[in-house]
């Protein structure tokens, strides 16, 4: 695993060549989830990047998995904001990648989704799974079920072979989201914006947001591709493996083969 210097941050990341690789094909980034990591994506983007021959560039954001910890300060509301529009830029030119992928699970998803609605950088496309557009009741619930399984259980405990601080993470996650001040976050803002094709991805048994997250895109945004998941839950990478992999490999395959 390496890391890289990103505002004053280290950021652990690993690049993950194709088995198949198509030559010219630009890379996929990843953008975990709220409580996400590196070592979380377990063997997704190897996969993924198998079947798209698209290299993988996985990262682990500030506070998260082996990154630098969390220095104590809550998240504000436009946490988000700063990591679509500061830091993933910095770091896609740290690393030179030229018009890639952007893959996001959940918060991930909104930061793919701001970047590429408030970013002029040239994307070649945004993959979302479970995106949050705006905060809902059962998002909230979802929230306070967390909360209640992590008082009665090992929770913590598994999320600490993921992170070097893991009650920093689930701290900072549960107490923004919960809080009266995120109540009115929304960034459909964004979605107007976004020049390039969008998939969105949802589970029917989300526990954490339902099909109007990504109605809303695909009724604002340019050029979407919806696909609902039966007998999926908040991580359809998960919960449906194979049947992501393949809407990925379709949705860019048709956008590198339209360039050719």
């Amino acid at each position: 695993m390496k890391t890289i210097r990103i505002l004053d941050t280290d950021l652990e990341f690993v690049r993950l060549v194709s088995a198949h690789p198509r030559p010219g094909a630009p890379a996929i980034v990843f953008l975990h989830e709220g409580l996400g990591s590196i070592s979380m994506w377990r063997d997704f983007p190897q996969k993924v990047a198998d079947a798209t021959g698209c290299e993988a560039v996985v990262y682990s954001r500030y506070g998260y998995g082996r990154s630098t910890p969390r220095r104590g300060e809550p998240n504000t509301p436009r946490y988000m904001h700063v990591q679509a529009l500061e830091v993933l830029p910095a770091l896609l030119d740290a690393l030179e990648l030229e018009r890639p992928f952007l893959l996001g699970h959940s918060d991930g998803g909104s930061i793919a989704l701001i970047n590429a609605g408030g970013s002029l950088r040239p994307l070649s496309g945004i993959i979302v799974m479970a995106p949050h557009v705006l905060v809902e009741d059962v998002t909230l619930k979802g929230i306070r079920d967390a909360l209640e399984l992590a008082a009665r259980s090992d929770l913590l405990q598994r999320l600490g072979r993921h992170h070097a601080d893991a009650g920093a993470v689930f701290k900072a996650w549960h107490q923004i989201w919960l809080s009266l001040a995120f109540r009115s976050w929304n960034i459909e803002e964004y979605l107007p914006s976004i020049p390039c094709p969008v998939m969105a991805l949802q589970g029917e048994d989300d526990e954490y947001g339902s099909f109007d997250q990504i109605d809303r895109i695909a009724r604002q945004a340019k050029d979407v591709d919806r696909v609902k998941l039966a007998d999926c839950r908040h991580s359809p990478h998960k919960d449906q493996t194979a049947a992501v992999i393949d809407a990925v490999t379709g949705f860019v395959t048709r956008i590198l083969d339209s360039r050719e």
